[in-house]
């Protein structure tokens, strides 16, 4: 019954705006256009059915609707910014074929130490650096097995406090890979998709590249990683002894890994030269500081784009043989595993927001909208944020990010303020959601473990909710600013 209710809850609402919007507008698009994105916005809260699916409504309806034709709303699913995304996945299906994200991560494990303190620096560390390159919920499934090994190890020896010491690892894992996700562009969809739509919209204005991104968030990132490394250690380990743990599992595994392999360098130098042409492909310029970038060596350096690379990288991956194994670096059955759903989400995404600007909704937005420039624009942004934040401990951040582009695009021609450090905090904070098990693929995967309770992750999460708002909106006003010269 409340499978149906929430099924029905969409179309309802969002006739509901049809209805006032037409009242309002006299304007048949736009108000079909709001209805649908309304009804698509109570789909991907409620999850009546899978967000994937959900971001297919406008090309099903928009067309009968008399909206758009077909012709013109289908490229919006298959934009430039998706190979980005598709090269992405592809070098780290290859990391993980030959798994070398795991002799990595075990690494970097080992050169931490084996206090209590260490091993939750360790934990987190390896997962927020792999996260930068990875998606998050399969670096959280790889150190996963390793993480409940040594808490098993460690149960066998220190019997006294070890509930102290399992809640802040794997709590700690799980936030790590939300948190370096923000650092690169790759690191998390919501911010590839802003990028793309901030780029589309502001042609005028410094692009956001792949350095440029970097540049801010990084520091951002790493900053809010301290935050939270700390705020664990004050809470969960502030009358914890300085023990020597053991850590045996872990060096088992890595000695079993063996030496570099071929195929493993092999990865290795090509995914490196990938990042290394990621950032400097463009143009820098930071301070008194300028570098020009590889791409002018060409006739149209324009015509590159950073999915220009990662395809590339992908395509040599391909060709490149494997020495010890038979095929190549990389091979279909890697390639296979590219999430289809997640590029109809990118798509349902770009097209309700083609369809709002055509139909002049973003306009009517932005006239409704219009009180905000009475508020200080810092007032302004910080509610945003904690917004965004909260929001998306109800539904995903890819999904959030696609409901509130098109309004932020609204609100920021209406607040004194450049539109980047409008958008890119909100956009930060999205990936900030650290209250519930639902929030973020992580969170669900440590709380299914049984070893967490769901209060300690609300109020442990709630907090770095703030801590993580306070960074975002800190670092885009102040430390972007200066980057790109706003």
């Amino acid at each position: 019954m409340w499978k149906w209710l929430k099924i029905f809850l969409g179309p309802l609402l969002g006739g509901v705006v049809f209805y006032l919007l037409q009242q309002s507008t006299q304007d048949q698009n736009m108000s079909i256009t709001g209805g649908v994105a309304v009804w698509m916005a109570v789909w991907w809260i409620t999850e009546a059915i899978h967000i994937y699916f959900t971001a297919l409504i406008p090309i099903t309806i928009l067309p009968f609707a008399g909206v758009i034709s077909m012709k013109e709303l289908a490229p919006a699913y298959m934009p430039e910014i998706i190979f980005f995304f598709v090269g992405g996945f592809l070098l780290a299906f290859a990391l993980e074929k030959w798994n070398l994200h795991r002799k990595i991560a075990l690494k970097l494990l080992l050169i931490f130490g084996h206090t209590p303190k260490r091993i939750l620096l360790g934990f987190m560390f390896t997962s927020y650096v792999l996260s930068m390159w990875i998606l998050n919920t399969a670096v959280v499934m790889m150190l996963l097995p390793a993480a409940l090994a040594v808490l098993t190890q460690i149960s066998k020896s220190v019997k006294q406090g070890f509930e102290n010491l399992k809640t802040p690892i794997l709590l700690g894992m799980a936030y790590a890979a939300s948190i370096g996700g923000t650092a690169t562009l790759i690191g998390t969809a919501p911010n590839l998709y802003f990028m793309d739509f901030y780029n589309s919209h502001y042609p005028d204005l410094e692009p956001i590249t792949f350095s440029g991104w970097f540049m801010v968030g990084l520091p951002a990132s790493l900053i809010f990683f301290m935050a939270a490394y700390l705020f664990l250690v004050w809470k969960y380990f502030k009358q914890q002894p300085e023990l020597n743990l053991n850590v045996d599992y872990i060096k088992e595994e890595y000695r079993r890994l063996g030496k570099m392999t071929f195929e493993q360098i092999g990865v290795a130098i090509v995914f490196s030269i990938a990042v290394l042409l990621w950032f400097t492909a463009k143009d820098v310029s930071v301070g008194a500081f300028h570098f020009k970038g590889w791409t002018h060596i060409f006739p149209e350096p324009k015509y590159i784009k950073e999915s220009t690379i990662a395809m590339l990288a992908a395509f040599v991956l391909f060709i490149l043989p494997a020495k010890n194994a038979q095929g190549h670096l990389l091979d279909w059955e890697a390639a296979k595993k590219i999430p289809l759903g997640m590029i109809f989400l990118f798509g349902g995404g770009f097209a309700i927001a083609k369809v709002i600007g055509i139909t002049g909704l973003s306009n009517w937005l932005g006239e409704s909208l219009a009180f905000v420039s009475a508020y200080p624009p810092v007032l302004v942004v910080i509610c945003l944020a904690l917004f965004m934040t909260f929001f998306t401990e109800l539904t995903s951040n890819t999904a959030s990010t696609v409901l509130m582009l098109p309004i932020l695009l609204a609100l920021a021609s209406n607040v004194n303020a450049h539109p980047m450090l409008i958008m890119m905090p909100v956009i930060m904070s999205a990936s900030f959601a650290f209250m519930l098990p639902v929030a973020t693929p992580p969170n669900t995967i440590v709380y299914a473990t049984e070893q967490i309770d769901s209060k300690e992750m609300a109020s442990t999460g709630f907090a770095l909710n703030l801590i993580g708002v306070g960074v975002s909106v800190f670092f885009v006003l102040v430390w972007a600013a200066w980057v790109y010269g706003i």
